[in-house]
């Protein structure tokens, strides 16, 4: 999956699943979702996650940071591309933006608006490392959402304490393009805005 399509899928959809255990994989497959992040498992099971949801035809993001034996370096980031094969990654971390992006990866790059300098120091690292969605936390913090909007031409993920429909709801009218939700009973909820097909 390309950027371009991608990008419309995420604004088709408007929703993310955050899977965070291996019990909710069938459950996230069933859902109309424009991705899936997977935020479980190891070097060992990743490959089987990655190639459950592709065969389903939905976009798979790993989260590096929670999948263990991946190492943080320029042929780790080689080895999910050409053997694991992620639609892209989800990462705090710039350097591992700037590999994964070398290496045809889609990415989402996360930041954590914790207080001003956060803002700031995140709205420059964006600039800096040109993701290709940014994911924002805690997402229930619509007034930034709005700032990081009016600044960037990056589609904004909210994710982090969400936990209702009508918080989804919130976000989305505050300028997030999606949701990401690690919540199950969260992913049966559709924001589809539009009936033309997305890849």
């Amino acid at each position: 999956m390309n950027a371009t399509e991608f990008l419309a899928r995420l604004d088709h959809y408007k929703l993310i699943a955050s899977v965070k255990e291996a019990k909710y994989l069938e459950k996230a497959a069933e859902a109309n979702l424009s991705a899936v992040v997977l935020s479980i498992g190891n070097i060992g099971v990743i490959k089987g996650y990655v190639d459950f949801f592709k065969s389903r035809d939905i976009p798979v993001f790993i989260h590096l940071e929670r999948v263990g034996g991946i190492s943080y370096d320029r042929e780790g980031i080689a080895f999910l591309s050409h053997y694991v094969k992620p639609d892209g990654i989800v990462t705090t971390r710039n350097t591992l933006i700037k590999l994964a992006k070398k290496q045809g990866l889609l990415t989402i790059q996360r930041h954590f608006l914790v207080d001003s300098d956060a803002l700031k120091s995140g709205l420059h690292s964006i600039q800096e490392t040109q993701p290709d969605a940014v994911e924002l936390m805690p997402g229930l913090l619509p007034e930034f959402l709005e700032e990081y909007r009016s600044m960037l031409d990056t589609p904004i993920i909210a994710g982090g304490l969400i936990r209702k429909r009508e918080q989804m709801e919130r976000v989305l009218q505050h300028g997030a393009t999606a949701v990401s939700v690690g919540s199950p009973s969260l992913w049966k909820e559709s924001f589809v805005h539009d009936s033309r097909p997305v890849v």
